[in-house]
């Protein structure tokens, strides 16, 4: 009888420590999940402004990373055959968090030039 109460308990204790062990599996797996949307959310997304035309990026009046920029603002102003005109403007509200091109640089019609961050609604 004592034998068998042994093997009983070391039983009860084996399929314990396995339930202990799975509950933890979960629990971490549901907090990497809850972690990774998380992140996600606070990442935040930005929006590309894709530029008008084609020209040499100009240095005055070049917007800033790290500026806030309303909806119309101008954002690149570049030289064309013309003169100075501006090749894109805001169609947000919002951060700049990149300005992906530098005074010289040459642009054409639909390159990405500016990544916004859009303001929370």
């Amino acid at each position: 009888m004592k034998v068998e109460a042994d093997t009983f308990t070391a039983k009860t204790k084996r399929q314990v420590l396995c339930m202990a062990h799975k509950k933890s599996i979960i629990i971490i797996t549901l907090l990497l999940v809850v972690g990774i949307m998380a992140w996600s959310l606070a990442a935040g997304q930005t929006v590309d402004q894709r530029g008008v035309l084609t020209g040499r990026v100009l240095s005055n009046g070049l917007i800033a990373p790290g500026a806030m920029a309303r909806e119309g603002d101008i954002l690149v102003y570049v030289d064309t055959i013309t003169g100075p005109a501006v090749a894109v403007r805001a169609n947000v509200d919002g951060i700049v968090r990149e300005v992906l091109v530098k005074p010289g640089d040459k642009v054409r019609t639909g390159d990405v030039l500016v990544r916004i961050e859009p303001f929370k609604k």
